[in-house]
């Protein structure tokens, strides 16, 4: 519905017409450029805003647990924040990245094709000076990384890349494996330049110092699990899987159980030779009025206060009350 102008506001528009202030060919084309929203068709958007929010649920919960591992690894307090999750183009990604940087390729399947991860060389470099006993505050000056430098941080991107397994549970059942390694940006021709990707990008502090790690996820990779990547979809698979596992031990802890109930009516003492001598028709005076609760025992425990009466044509008794016989011993 378009939007209703004030009396004032219609006052004001006639006011600027009459005196020549606005003219009318003006008003027709401040409602074409609402109406007209440029979109660049070499660079369709492909992720929806759903995709790109479940995504950035999955990768949050991965920073936390990446977190964990390079802690574990390097015995420093390592903090690993999602920063931005945004499509780009393939080429766009490439011209983004250093040279040289550690560019990790590995496959996830089910998804499709190639994914990658890459570590920027401040973050590589000071995760191989701490691991080779440095403290890792050394300057990072600009290098070529060694063979040694390439198994160090094969087996480090190898464990952070293993771990995006227990990040996608929620979603679906992946299983990551590692090609290779490259540290060239532009030999790595894995997707067409124009090919849209999602850029992942984590921050990473250590040791009073910020680096980054990017990871590219190609919308081919993922083009045949877009329905699961929905917020309510995928939210709604684990909260029925939750209940389903719920209810089951709900029926398993209430399944009928055979217990002793005895309502008490009351207590009287008699000599052997007064019960010896009793029979049909013979009045037992017990210490408890016909008018006041009788006491309900469940096994061996005094639970409830109840009247007795007919059920029917039955004998029955009706809960009047819960004891707190177990609140007065404990208070």
């Amino acid at each position: 519905m378009a939007d209703v102008l004030s009396q004032s506001e219609i006052d004001a528009l006639l006011s600027a017409l009459s005196t020549g202030e606005l003219e009318t060919e003006e008003v027709g084309k401040e409602e074409e450029k609402h109406k007209i929203k440029l979109y660049d068709f070499r660079s369709p958007q492909k992720f929806s805003k759903e995709h790109i929010r479940t995504l950035e649920l999955i990768h949050d919960n991965y920073a936390r647990i990446i977190s964990n591992y390079l802690t574990g690894q390097t015995r420093l307090n390592v903090k690993v924040k999602i920063e931005t999750v945004e499509q780009i183009t393939y080429e766009e990604f490439i011209h983004s990245v250093q040279n040289p940087t550690f560019i990790t390729i590995f496959k996830m399947p089910p998804l499709v094709g190639n994914i990658i991860f890459e570590t920027n060389p401040q973050f590589s470099l000071q995760i191989i000076d701490v691991l080779l006993g440095g403290k890792g505050d050394r300057k990072v000056e600009a290098k070529e990384f060694t063979d040694i430098d390439k198994n160090i941080m094969r087996q480090i991107t190898t464990g952070m890349i293993n771990n995006l397994k227990m990040a996608w549970d929620t979603i679906i059942e992946v299983e990551p494996e590692v090609e290779a390694i490259e540290t060239n940006p532009a030999v790595n021709q894995t997707l067409a330049p124009n090919d849209p990707v999602a850029l992942i990008t984590f921050s990473v502090e250590m040791n009073k110092r910020s680096t980054f790690i990017n990871m590219c996820l190609p919308y081919l990779s993922i083009e045949k699990i877009l329905d699961k990547l929905v917020v309510q979809y995928a939210f709604r698979n684990d909260d029925e899987a939750m209940m389903a596992e719920s209810r089951e031990k709900l029926e398993k802890g209430i399944n009928k159980v055979d217990v002793d109930i005895i309502a008490e009516l009351g207590c009287t003492k008699i000599t052997v030779d007064d019960f010896l001598k009793l029979t049909v028709g013979d009045v037992i005076r017990l210490d408890n009025k016909s008018s006041s609760p009788i006491k309900v025992y469940v096994g061996n425990e005094e639970c409830y206060y109840a009247k007795p009466g007919i059920a029917g044509k039955n004998m029955g008794v009706m809960i009047l009350d819960i004891s707190d016989k177990e609140v007065d011993e404990y208070e």
